[in-house]
């Protein structure tokens, strides 16, 4: 499609047309590397300047490498915030809307691609079950090549899962487990290897906290992931502060993707000041090395062909973004991704939860009682002001935190549908679906922290071992 000059460019967005010049510019490389016929690469050369002049028509801008269009992929969104514009960006979700950002205008904004019925009809096949729930509800809603994942398992080609966790606190809340639910189910059906990031670093550079602090609140995270189930042989966790400095392979990816991204662009794709310290500045490289397999030699014998898959909550999507353009120019494959919508706190979905404040969401630490009470209490209803007023109009699912809520946790479809439809109709009252939630939330979360305390300091050092896993690369 690239290589057609008569292809409809108009149709695409911004960011499609960044990803058309970049794909163009590379095989204009790739052409010229390999001695092409001159005539092969003038007409490469003319697809490329029209794509560029495409992109500074409909963007007003020149296209610039590793820096996608301003007004549509910064995680600020551009430079002016339309009013009830969301915000999202790795460390902050803002919306004004009560029933949380609107992720079709998120797809378009950031370029990815929504996970449609096709897809997940797709994934049923080639996995041979029922997709997990969060397929099915849309929480993972969107993705990047997972359609080339599937090509590479329908070929009994290997690839691998990376998905992370910044610990910034030593309790998790409930919204930390979603990437890890899935996650494991992913690595469950797909029988793939694991690898697990802890960015211990980060919090350090962007929280008040201790080297030695940060790296506690990374050993008592991994408590709490190791508790949900990953299996010991095919999963690695690791600290940044902790296997940066052992792994030459990981290194050695890190500066490769230093040297290939500005500081103008860092600062475009991440919103840095000059005033940040420059420790934020590189971290974004840190976080793009899982990506690449030979950052792991242990695992996959220093195998540079392995591509990566990575689910994740779609605010992290703009260091993956910066990783994809990279990718190609340090001769490694772009990493796949499934990402995930938010995690509503308590008091409503126009933000994410928060670790620093308790009553915004279920923490995996809560008692029964406290469950109870925080649901009881906070957790934001979309019923009516009486009595009288619900069972007429009935009450706003769209908005209701416990159907939220129970749209993650509870596994029955049917049952959850029966829930809507009484909750819609005024038939069912808010007290009685915080109920049905509380009495999910509070087995799931009791077996949880049974599972936990089984979890031993030795059985944490072992999943943070660098090894071989129980796979043959």
């Amino acid at each position: 499609m690239a290589d057609s000059p008569n292809c409809d460019l108009k149709s695409l967005s911004p960011l499609q047309l960044f990803e058309r010049v970049t794909e163009q510019g590379e095989k204009v490389r790739a052409l010229k590397a390999g001695k092409a016929p001159k005539d092969e690469i003038d007409a490469a050369v003319r697809m490329l300047l029209s794509l560029k002049l495409s992109y500074k028509t409909t963007t007003g801008q020149d296209y610039q490498a590793g820096l996608p269009p301003r007004d549509l992929v910064l995680i600020n969104n551009g430079t002016t915030k339309e009013e009830n514009e969301d915000f999202v960006d790795p460390w902050t979700v803002q919306t004004s809307n009560a029933k949380g950002v609107d992720y079709d205008k998120l797809i378009v904004r950031f370029g990815s691609s929504k996970i449609d019925t096709d897809l997940i009809n797709r994934i049923e096949r080639a996995i041979g079950q029922k997709p997990h729930r969060f397929l099915r509800r849309g929480i993972f809603f969107s993705h990047r090549d997972m359609d080339q994942i599937l090509d590479a398992y329908e070929n009994k080609k290997s690839f691998y899962l990376y998905t992370g966790r910044g610990p910034s606190s030593q309790a998790m809340h409930v919204g930390h487990l979603i990437p890890f639910i899935f996650t494991k189910w992913l690595q469950e059906v797909f029988d793939v290897p694991l690898v697990i990031q802890l960015t211990d670093d980060e919090k350090y550079l962007w929280k008040d906290l201790t080297t030695e602090k940060a790296y506690e609140y990374a050993r008592e995270n991994a408590k709490d992931i190791i508790a949900c189930g990953f299996d010991i042989n095919k999963t690695f966790i690791f600290s940044d502060l902790d296997y940066l400095g052992t792994s030459t392979g990981f290194y050695k990816n890190i500066i490769k993707v230093q040297k290939h991204v500005t500081f103008n662009q860092v600062k475009g794709i991440f919103g840095f000041t000059d005033s940040d310290c420059i420790g934020k500045i590189s971290f974004p490289a840190i976080q793009a090395a899982p990506s690449f397999s030979s950052s792991f030699p242990q695992i996959f014998n220093g195998k540079e062909n392995i591509q990566c898959l990575i689910p994740c909550a779609i605010d992290q999507d703009p260091y993956f973004r910066m990783t994809r353009d990279v990718a190609p120019r340090i001769g490694q494959p772009k990493p796949a991704l499934l990402h995930s919508v938010f995690f509503p706190a308590l008091q409503g979905a126009q933000t994410k939860m928060s670790a620093s404040d308790p009553n915004s969401s279920i923490f995996l630490t809560d008692t029964p009682k406290q469950i109870k009470t925080k649901i009881n209490k906070h957790a934001f209803s979309g019923g009516r002001d009486t009595i009288e007023e619900h069972r007429k109009y009935g009450g706003n699912c769209d908005v209701d935190v416990s159907f939220m809520y129970l749209t993650f946790f509870l596994e029955d479809d049917d049952r959850l549908e029966q829930l809507k439809q009484a909750y819609t109709s005024g038939e069912l009252l808010t007290g009685e679906l915080k109920k049905v939630l509380i009495e999910t939330l509070q087995p799931l979360i009791a077996a949880h922290q049974e599972r936990r305390k089984q979890v031993t300091d030795e059985m944490v050092k072992q999943f943070m071992t660098p090894r071989k896993l129980a796979f043959e690369f």
